[in-house]
């Protein structure tokens, strides 16, 4: 694929992203406590912008601990963001919050905040909606983040709207989809490339990666990258 963007997989949902402009990004930091992410990727110290997709714990992670050594922005749903700031200490100025249908523009990219069909709260109080993330690079991919998701109808709008090169789909089962409904969403969004996340942290988390492979590359064009952890898969 042609682009100046870099992409890492941390485990689980975490991504790293540089920008063309050198940018680094990173989605659902999950890290210290992910027993999928490497050692050596676990602490991140040169960080710009963190988001979120929605509150549950294996997915704001680190946030909280990076944004204060780091002074990143951290960008994410409206109560999400609001309880991040009123209750657990992350500063208003590093703080953005946004809501679905909306997009924010930084230096060389943008961010669209889509739906996700799940649910969210984080250290048992009510975070807002969960949300995916579309992230548009100025001249270059599009990267949507499909967050904690069962499939749905708008998979297709929005593959349609934002036309993704590279998704990110949840695929472990038991708290998102599985590899066949996972391949089905594939199918509805029509990327070019999926990559799989969501599933083999933990043991309830059975799906495997290898049949989404088998079932998206059957039904559509779309072709399934499997990184392991702590892999580059772009740049």
């Amino acid at each position: 694929m042609d682009t100046s963007v870099k992409a890492q997989w941390l485990g689980h949902s975490a991504f790293k992203l540089v920008s063309p402009n050198d940018n680094t990004i990173l989605i659902d930091p999950f890290l210290s406590q992910n027993p999928a992410t490497p050692d050596e990727y676990k602490q991140q110290d040169e960080v710009d912008y963190i988001l979120l997709t929605h509150g549950h714990e294996d997915h704001v992670g680190d946030t909280l601990e990076i944004a204060q050594n780091t002074g990143c922005k951290v960008a994410t749903m409206v109560e999400l963001s609001r309880l991040l700031v009123g209750k657990h200490g992350l500063s208003e100025d590093q703080a953005i919050e946004f809501n679905k249908g909306g997009t924010v523009d930084f230096d060389d990219f943008s961010v669209t905040m889509v739906s996700a069909n799940h649910s969210s709260s984080f250290k048992g109080d009510y975070a807002g909606d969960p949300a995916g993330l579309v992230i548009t690079f100025d001249n270059d991919i599009t990267f949507y983040h499909l967050g904690d998701t069962n499939i749905f109808y708008d998979l297709e709008l929005y593959g349609e709207l934002y036309e993704p090169d590279i998704i990110a789909v949840p695929m472990g089962d038991h708290y998102t989809m599985g590899p066949e409904e996972a391949a089905m969403a594939c199918e509805l969004i029509e990327a070019d490339y999926a990559v799989p996340i969501h599933y083999g942290t933990f043991p309830v988390l059975t799906g495997d990666p290898k049949v989404f492979k088998e079932e998206t590359e059957d039904c559509c064009d779309t072709e399934v990258w499997i990184p392991k952890a702590g892999e580059n898969f772009l740049g």
